[in-house]
C-alpha cells in the first residue's frame, strides 16, 4: 500500500496548509511579538476576539496552552476546577493544571459526556480551611472524547449562569467550536457569550499549520501574556504562522460542513457491520468513534489491520476506535474508508470463526 493511496483519519491535525495560505503565510507582515506587536497577529486577535463577540485574544502556540494559561488566569494554588470527566483538560494535558498551577480538579462524569445543571448544581465546596476552593468551571466544545458531540445549548446556558451566580468563572475549551458551530447553526458569538475565555484551535478542522487563542475581555491580556511568557509561548515574527490561521478563519469555516458529512458516511457504513457497532445519531461533526465487539479482536489490533488494508485510524480505548475527517478526506475516500473497515471486519470474522 502505498503512502498516496493511504486513507489517514487518525486526526484533524494532520491538514496540511494549502498553496493559497502557503502564500499568504510567505508574504506575512512580520515584528517581533514579544517586545513588540506583529501585526499579523494583532489582525488574527482581533478578528477571532470580533468573531466570538469578545474585546481581546491572545495568539499561542497549542489549544493546551491556552486551556492552561486560561486555568492559571481563573484560579489560585489551591483552587479547584470543575469539569466533565472525559474533557481533554483533564485526560489530555499531563496533569498541568496541578503541576503548572497547583489547581485540583473536581472531574464529574455527565450522561454521554454532557453536563447538565444537575450535574454541577451541588459541586461548590463549603468556604472551609479543609477543602480547596471551588473557582472555574471548564467545558469542551466539541467534545473529543464524546466523538465529537456538540454540547446542548440550553445546558450550557444553565451552567453557566449557575456558575457566574455563585462567584465562579467559565472556560470554554473551544479546539474544534467552528465544528460546533456549522454543526448546530448557533452562531460562535452565541456560543461564546456565557463564557469568560474560549481556546480555539487553528491547526485541526481549519486546516492551518500552528496555533490557538485564548479570547476573552481585554482585561486579561497583560495577566495572559505574562502566563504564556511563563509557559514559553512567547513568539517573536509569528505573524508567519498567524497569516495561516487568520487565512484559515475567512477560507475554511464553511468547509467544515463537508467533513461532517463525510464523518457520516462512514459512520453509516460501519452501523452495518456485524462485531462493530456506531449510533449514527451520535456523529454530531467531523468524529467517529466506533466500538469493537472483543470477540472479534482489540480496538488496537483491528487499527492495525485497518492499516494493512489502507486506512490509518487511532485505538481510543481497547475495545473503541476513532477515525476523524478532515480537508484531505473527501466523500468517495470517506465511502472507501467505511468499505475497508466493513470488509476488514468481515474478514477477521471468518477466521476468528
Amino acid at each position: 500500500m502505498t503512502q498516496q493511496a493511504m486513507i489517514d483519519l487518525r486526526s484533524d491535525t494532520l491538514t496540511k496548509p494549502s498553496a493559497e495560505m502557503r502564500q499568504a503565510m510567505a508574504g506575512a507582515d512580520v515584528n517581533d511579538d514579544v517586545i513588540d506587536t506583529d501585526p499579523t497577529v494583532a489582525k488574527l486577535q482581533t478578528k477571532i476576539a470580533e468573531m466570538l463577540g469578545k474585546s481581546a485574544a491572545l495568539f499561542m502556540p497549542s489549544g493546551t496552552m491556552t486551556n492552561q494559561t486560561a486555568v492559571r488566569l481563573h484560579c489560585k494554588p489551591g483552587d479547584e476546577l470543575i469539569c466533565e470527566e472525559g474533557c481533554h483538560i483533564y485526560n489530555y494535558e499531563q496533569g498541568a493544571y496541578a503541576s503548572l498551577s497547583g489547581i485540583a480538579v473536581r472531574a464529574i462524569r455527565g450522561d454521554n459526556y454532557e453536563l447538565s445543571l444537575s450535574h454541577v448544581a451541588e459541586m461548590i465546596r463549603p468556604d472551609d480551611e479543609h477543602t480547596p476552593r471551588t473557582t472555574l468551571v471548564c467545558l469542551e466544545n466539541t467534545h473529543n472524547k464524546g466523538g465529537g458531540k456538540i454540547l446542548n445549548f440550553d445546558d450550557v446556558v444553565e451552567i453557566c449562569s449557575w456558575a457566574h451566580e455563585n462567584g465562579l468563572k467559565t472556560h470554554l475549551d473551544g479546539a474544534r467550536l467552528f465544528n460546533a458551530v456549522i454543526g448546530s447553526g448557533i452562531s460562535a458569538e452565541r456560543w461564546a457569550e456565557h463564557f469568560d475565555t474560549i481556546s480555539v484551535c487553528f491547526s485541526k478542522g481549519l486546516g492551518a499549520p500552528v496555533g490557538s487563542a485564548l479570547v476573552g475581555d481585554q482585561s486579561m491580556i497583560a495577566e495572559l501574556r505574562r502566563h504564556r511568557k511563563l509557559f514559553g509561548g512567547g513568539m517573536r515574527q509569528s505573524g508567519i504562522i498567524a497569516a495561516g490561521a487568520l487565512y484559515a478563519l475567512e477560507n475554511s469555516v464553511q468547509r467544515l460542513t463537508e467533513d461532517h458529512e463525510n464523518a457520516k458516511l462512514i459512520a453509516q457504513t460501519v452501523s452495518d457491520v456485524d462485531g462493530l457497532s456506531v449510533n449514527e445519531s451520535d456523529v454530531h461533526t467531523n468524529i467517529v468513534i466506533f466500538q469493537v465487539d472483543p470477540g472479534l479482536c482489540s480496538a488496537p489490533e483491528f487499527c492495525e489491520k485497518l492499516l494493512a488494508a489502507g486506512v490509518w485510524t487511532f485505538p481510543f480505548s481497547n475495545t473503541s476506535v476513532r477515525a476523524v475527517t478532515h480537508l484531505h478526506i473527501d466523500a468517495n475516500q470517506a465511502r472507501r474508508a467505511g468499505e475497508i473497515i466493513a470488509e476488514t471486519a468481515n474478514a477477521t470474522m471468518n477466521v476468528s470463526s
